[in-house]
């Protein structure tokens, strides 16, 4: 997970990178590995987002399933009404 701080720090550092003085060498490589690691954690909450929808379809599925079921156990009831 991406902290605010670190956020700040690579908005901070896209902003000094677009001045004349530019970025450091130092200064460089912490932006790259900020935005390794910003990736990754949007990547991680994607990927959790669309875990959980797999699951939340699935379950759609299984109650779906049982209702025809439950349905066509009351057509066959009727059938002997």
């Amino acid at each position: 997970m991406i902290t605010k701080e670190q956020i700040d720090r690579i908005n901070e550092l896209a902003r000094k990178a677009k001045t004349p003085e530019g970025l450091t060498l130092e200064e460089l490589a912490e932006r790259d590995f900020l935005r390794k690691s910003y990736i990754e954690a949007f990547r991680e909450n994607l990927r959790s987002q669309l875990e959980q929808i797999k699951i939340v379809e699935q379950a759609e599925e299984a109650i779906e399933k049982e209702i025809e079921e439950e349905l066509d156990e009351i057509d066959e009831l009727e059938k002997f009404s």
